[in-house]
């Protein structure tokens, strides 16, 4: 039995990152808009409001939770590109998760994720290896993240919020 709170594990990655590596992360990006509309296909409202876990967000805060998290990741490569190591603005997701605006329809943000990833996979494309290594400085974790590296992370996190509304479907057989 998968962790519900983790279902495809932590993300990981050891030693240096390939471009192939890159290029199958940015695929990830690339795939996650038609994937995660594919996922809550369907789906009723009280079925979007449904938690994936005990404790858990709904399928409809997971979803605009991605949204307002990779918007940020956006903006955090932005700035690492344009200034010598940012420090980023840190957010409260589970506050963020509970305002108004996590509320409505989710086709919202499944748009929005549609065109932000458009937009970001053209600027990940066309980063050059010099450009992957520049960094932000995190003053939550209080850790200095490369852009490589960081690709992997947000590659992993759709991933692993996809699985959140995959397994939720898979166990309550939707």
């Amino acid at each position: 039995m998968t962790d519900p709170k983790y279902p495809i594990g932590k993300f990981t990655h050891e030693g240096k990152i390939s471009r192939k590596q890159r290029s199958e992360w940015i695929k990830d990006i690339r795939l996650l808009p038609k994937q995660l509309k594919e996922a809550v296909a369907g789906l009723s409202d009280e079925q979007l409001d449904t938690p994936y876990r005990d404790g858990g967000w709904t399928v409809r805060q997971v979803l605009h939770h991605i949204a307002d998290s990779h918007i940020n990741s956006m903006v955090r490569f932005k700035l690492a590109l344009t200034e010598n190591n940012p420090t980023i603005s840190p957010y409260d997701e589970a506050a963020w998760a509970n305002l108004a605006d996590s509320k409505i329809p989710i086709k919202v943000s499944l748009e929005l994720i549609k065109h932000l990833h458009a937009r970001w996979v053209v600027l990940l494309k066309s980063m050059t290896n010099d450009d992957y290594a520049k960094t932000f400085y995190h003053p939550g974790s209080q850790k200095t993240s490369k852009l490589d590296s960081t690709l992997g992370v947000y590659a992993w996190h759709g991933k692993h919020h996809l699985a959140h509304i995959t397994e939720l479907r898979k166990q309550k057989n939707w």
